[in-house]
């Protein structure tokens, strides 16, 4: 059996993720955290959801919790829903992971949740008693307060005067956006939908959705386009040339916008969020949103300071009641893929900018990202500890790149060269991919050392 908790909740094979795995996880989840009697559940749009979500029903009802379902719904918008209801959820999603691969992601009704609750979780977990199918009552208005919470910070033209692709593809948001666009004045224009599941991963583009991308903005004169991975938590924004925007370039101008203090973000993000200047102070953590949201609770136990925080893939999450040109908006503390999607986007209508404008006024500093599949994660924690241990093999596999200046272990292995830029590799956490990013002075440096780590971390691996 291969499923476990990754950076983002527990993954693993469809083959795997048995009825009675998922059933005994979700018993296990029920019994490691506070509720009153009812369990809200929702799922992705892949094959296997529907399957998983009624094991999970199953093992809830064998406690005597009862389950509302939430049916097709975006894993932020059932969180929201659950903390509104002060009861716990699960959602049934392998985000941007392929589809013959799934998982669940837990919240408690405070909120995603923490290493200490993964830790609980596991101690309680046990085979499940023989099931019967369960009987949930449907719940088809939770996106409801999650539309509210935009409608209520945005201008009805907040967005008037755009044309705004919006790539749909297999997302679960992909409706709920359109009619959240369409409502703060964009004219939609839907864009490649699929019946099939679509393993879009929004931190790192494969070639042919980056074409795909160019040339629906070049043949159609889009001013951006838009999407979310197949969860809707993870945004995908590209310019009017089909480029797209990085997340944690969105991130810091969407925390900007919103007039954050602090940033908590990961050791991956961009190194311009400390030099742009806009925040009083930058956090950062280890990989993945658990991390991210234990350092802004901290950085928040303080009274005063305005706690955002972002992940490189976009994933925004708001700690304070921020204040927008129309209104306010409330937090949300577990990732998000509207927020990142919207900011930059009305920002850019009210200051009548185009997109990549707004960027052009951040630092000179770029990324790039990829990785490599089928990676055993135990082969790629070989390879960063032996590099890690030993300078001569570091200084060998990253010859491209010249004489390095600094390494960190905050996560996998980052270096920094003398010429400031910068390569991190790392072995995911929801799949068997080796990941790779690299940070330098423009794109086409970025675009150059990404590919030198990856060639070099190919022959590395064999």
């Amino acid at each position: 059996m291969t499923i476990g908790f990754g950076t983002s909740g527990l993954r693993g094979p469809v083959a795997d993720l048995t009825d009675a795995i998922c059933a005994a996880n979700a018993r296990a989840f029920l019994q490691a955290v506070p509720h009153s009697g009812l369990l809200m559940l929702a799922r992705d749009l892949r094959p296997s959801s529907p399957r998983i979500s009624a094991a999970v029903a199953a093992g809830a009802a064998s406690l005597g919790v009862a389950v509302r379902d939430c049916g097709a719904l975006p894993t932020p918008a059932l969180a929201l829903a659950a903390m509104s209801a002060g009861v716990p959820a699960i959602m049934v999603t392998g985000s941007h992971i392929p589809a013959d691969r799934n998982g669940l992601k837990f919240f408690t009704a405070r909120g995603e949740i923490t290493k200490a609750d993964e830790t609980a979780i596991r101690a309680a977990l046990r085979p499940p008693p023989p099931l019967r199918p369960a009987c949930p009552e449907t719940d088809a208005a939770a996106g409801t307060g999650y539309l509210a919470r935009y409608g209520s910070a945005f201008a009805p033209d907040a967005l008037a005067g755009l044309s705004l692709g919006l790539y749909e593809h297999s997302s679960v948001a992909r409706d709920l956006l359109a009619g959240l666009l369409a409502a703060l004045g964009a004219e939609v224009v839907p864009l490649g939908r699929s019946t099939t599941f679509v393993p879009l991963d929004t931190e790192a583009i494969d070639t042919c959705t980056a074409a795909r991308l160019a040339g629906w903005a070049e043949t159609l004169g889009l001013d951006a386009i838009v999407s979310t991975d197949g969860d809707g938590d993870r945004p995908l924004v590209a310019d009017a040339a089909g480029q797209v925007i990085p997340g944690d370039i969105l991130g810091t101008l969407t925390a900007a916008a919103l007039g954050a203090d602090i940033v908590v973000t990961p050791v991956t993000s961009n190194s311009l969020i400390e030099t742009s200047g806009r925040f009083a102070r930058t956090r950062r953590t280890r990989i993945g949103s658990p991390h991210v949201i234990a350092a802004m609770a901290e950085a928040m136990a303080r009274p005063g300071p305005r706690v955002a925080g972002f992940e490189a893939n976009g994933g925004f999450l708001l700690g304070y009641t921020a204040e927008t040109p129309a209104g306010r908006i409330a937090p949300l503390m577990t990732r998000d893929a509207v927020l990142p999607i919207l900011v930059p986007l009305a920002e850019a209508a009210r200051r009548r900018l185009p997109l990549s404008a707004l960027v052009a006024e951040l630092p000179g500093r770029r990324t790039a990202s990829d990785r490599l599949a089928g990676i055993a994660p135990a082969q790629g924690q070989a390879l960063i500890q032996r590099l890690a241990d030993d300078p001569a093999a570091r200084a060998r596999f990253f010859a491209a790149a010249g004489p390095e200046a600094a390494i960190d272990r905050t996560d996998g292995l980052r270096v920094t060269f003398a010429n400031g830029a910068v390569a991190h590799l790392r072995p995911s956490g929801n799949a068997p991919e080796f990941r790779c990013y690299a940070e330098a002075e423009d794109q086409e440096a970025a675009d150059h050392l990404l590919g030198t780590t990856l060639d070099a971390t190919r022959r590395a691996l064999g």
